[in-house]
């Protein structure tokens, strides 16, 4: 590719730069499957059909042409073209309807993997970009205990990535039954433009929502004060939240014998359970946040943000939530609850706002140096013998001189030159030079052991 030929929104990590975001993937997986969590990896494809119907997203869908089809793209239908997935949510409802004869249920799944959008790209946006979700599917039905667990192994996860440089994370809950009965009760009933406006908050601002509650979802200047103050609305607990819930729908005249009501008490007490019972087992990790709506239309339960200390310019990192019909096999529905963190995002911020690096491009710990070039095959079976042992090496590239082959091994940050005996020297043995400290010693490679603070590829922090 000619230089400068870079398309904006596809990042390309360097080399030392990829060490770190592989490091926060085998982290992550780490704890997924301590949870008990089962790797999946599905196709990059779906039907356009199952795409265009998943809220606003829609818009940022990349569908698939042939060569030969550009330019008559518009004899078939978008339904039935292909396009690149833009979450892993949408592709798991497809492959446990396909596969559900083979799953046993509830299937706990994660799923590390590439996604697309057309979106705008910015800082910590981007068009391609990997995701590490987590969720949990039933079979006709799903219990509510996920609802608090799968946020709590989220929020476990993005701990262990504290030492990469991340701040604390804590989970901001919300239900949409809670919200959509509320609404309710007001008398609206573009249910679906009111969660789309109102989850546009913390972008544009309460006076800009109110505006687009007005002018697009059929609310009145009474109506769309109502639906902010019901953002507003925090708690400590699941007895405060209550209280609180009950007062403003006094104040509305939504009456506690309505449906709507009803509906919205249902929301309540999940999100009032979910708040406790984290509260019990991870003080602090996850709050009640009544403006948290989730700009997909699938969600019809509980909702998910996360957002760390300090770091408000990020956004959300980990957003998720409850969803019942995504996925159904003619009667029989497969609800299901998940999270999806933005993994390219928090490697993006890892990298240039907390500073995190690698310490060596190479996980090699050793460069066997080859005198010249006849000796090649002797070198291979030092660095075999080694790599036999789980000691990552590499053997130089040429038989350069000396000095240049220990300054190939420093560029990639390799600490050890392993000297291989000079058949020219009569009893001459093997000799290994920590190049960082200037270290050299005899060695044998079917029994030397580097030094573990030097032999281990890390990721540290800018102090």
């Amino acid at each position: 590719m000619a230089k400068g030929a870079s398309i904006s929104g596809f990042p390309e990590w360097l080399p030392s730069e990829r060490v770190v975001e592989q490091r926060v993937i085998d982290t992550l997986r780490s704890v997924f499957e301590l949870n008990g969590f089962i790797g999946i990896e599905t196709r990059a494809v779906e039907q356009g059909s199952s795409l265009l119907k998943k809220g606003e997203t829609s818009k940022e869908i990349y569908l698939l042409s042939r060569l030969q089809e550009v330019g008559h793209e518009s004899d078939t239908p978008i339904e039935d073209r292909l396009g690149l997935h833009f979450d892993l949510t949408v592709p798991l409802s497809r492959y446990v309807v396909e596969h559900s004869g083979d799953l046993a249920f509830p299937f706990k799944r994660w799923q590390i993997q590439k996604v697309w959008r057309g979106e705008r790209p910015q800082e910590g946006r981007f068009r391609e970009f990997v995701q590490a979700d987590i969720d949990v599917i039933g079979n006709g039905d799903l219990p509510d205990h996920y609802e608090v667990e799968l946020p709590l192994v989220m929020v476990s996860a993005l701990e262990r990535l504290r030492e990469f440089g991340l701040p604390k994370a804590t989970v901001h809950a919300n239900n949409r039954k809670l919200s959509e009965g509320f609404y309710r009760g007001l008398g609206l009933t573009d249910i679906e433009g009111v969660l789309r406006e109102i989850d546009k908050l913390d972008k544009i601002g309460a006076d800009e929502v109110a505006r687009l509650l007005v002018e697009g979802c059929g609310a009145n200047e009474h109506q769309a004060l109502a639906c902010l103050e019901l953002a507003e609305l925090t708690a400590a607990d699941g007895a405060e939240l209550a209280e609180k819930f009950d007062a403003l729908c006094a104040k509305h005249a939504i009456t506690t014998d309505s449906d709507a009501y009803a509906l919205a008490r249902q929301g309540l007490d999940t999100l009032a359970m979910i708040v406790d019972e984290a509260a019990r087992i991870r003080p602090g990790s996850v709050i009640a946040d009544l403006k948290i709506a989730r700009g997909l239309d699938y969600y019809t339960g509980s909702v998910y943000e996360t957002f760390l200390d300090g770091a408000a310019a990020l956004g959300s990192i980990c957003s998720g939530g409850r969803y019942d019909n995504l996925a159904s096999q003619g009667s029989r529905k497969y609800p299901g609850v998940g999270l999806s963190i933005g993994l390219s995002r928090l490697v993006s911020y890892m990298l240039h706002t907390a500073g995190a690096h690698a310490n060596r491009v190479s996980p090699a710990s050793v460069l066997v140096a080859v005198w010249n070039e006849a000796d090649r095959s002797a070198c291979n079976v030092i660095a075999n013998q080694l790599r036999a042992r789980g000691i990552a090496a590499d053997v130089a590239p040429t038989a350069a001189k000396l000095g240049k082959q220990i300054k190939y091994a420093d560029k990639l940050g390799i600490p050890y030159v392993w000297f291989p005996a000079d058949a020219a020297e009569d009893g001459a043995g093997d000799e290994v030079k920590n190049i960082v400290t200037g270290d050299q010693q005899a060695a044998d490679a079917r029994s030397w052991e580097p030094d573990t603070v030097y032999a281990r590829q890390t990721v540290t922090v800018e102090a």
